[in-house]
């Protein structure tokens, strides 16, 4: 049903497009106005109708791109050996806490999620909206020592638009493309980090 209303209004806007355009194109014409001033009065009047849909697109592609060259990817700061080196006798008294839910601070455009894997590990989810007027959000895992808040691992992904409800669904793009091979690093060093001991789980 949603599809059939989105297709419905896609062909009303595009004949909207059309025919403001043309009638920008004739009005010009009959006032005697040059091809070229014509064409330029087609041109505004295409724009009229595009610009209050579209003007965000190309600027957000942009951003999300930018961003996701920038400051995507994931960084290990200490492995899991460094730290038992670090921590003598600390890794074998570890319990994964596998019931601990996440507690969120913030609302939905800017938050942080904390989740405790262990004795000495907590998972710190946030996300963050980068710009007032364009919809990209940074999403930032951190792996933090509780002990002493040293982030032992991060990993920073890039999405855009407002998600699966929002009118602009032309604008979701939900990670960077090219950063899944982070996103599953970011995974095997918290199953790392939750099975740095053979102990049982709570």
């Amino acid at each position: 049903m949603f599809g059939l209303a989105v297709l419905v209004v896609g062909v009303i806007y595009l004949v909207l497009l059309i025919a403001v355009t043309r009638f920008a194109y004739s009005a010009a014409k009959k006032h005697g106005y040059s091809k070229a001033k014509c064409r330029m009065a087609a041109a505004v009047g295409f724009l009229t109708v595009c610009l209050p849909v579209f003007w965000d697109h190309i600027p957000t592609v942009v951003a999300h791109q930018y961003y996701c060259s920038t400051e995507a990817g994931f960084w290990e700061y200490m492995t899991v050996e460094q730290w038992k080196k670090e921590n003598p006798s600390v890794a074998e008294m570890l319990v994964e806490d596998k019931n601990a839910p996440f507690k969120r601070v913030g609302d939905d455009k800017n938050y942080i999620d904390t989740k405790t894997l262990n004795q000495r590990f907590r998972w710190a989810a946030g996300k963050h909206r980068l710009l007032f007027l364009l919809p990209v959000y940074s999403w930032k895992s951190e792996i933090v020592d509780s002990n002493n808040g040293k982030v032992v691992a991060r990993y920073v992904d890039l999405s855009s638009g407002e998600g699966r409800d929002y009118l602009k669904f032309w604008m979701n793009i939900s990670n960077c493309s090219d950063r899944i091979s982070d996103r599953n690093a970011l995974y095997q060093f918290v199953g790392t980090i939750v099975d740095i001991n053979k102990g049982e789980a709570k």
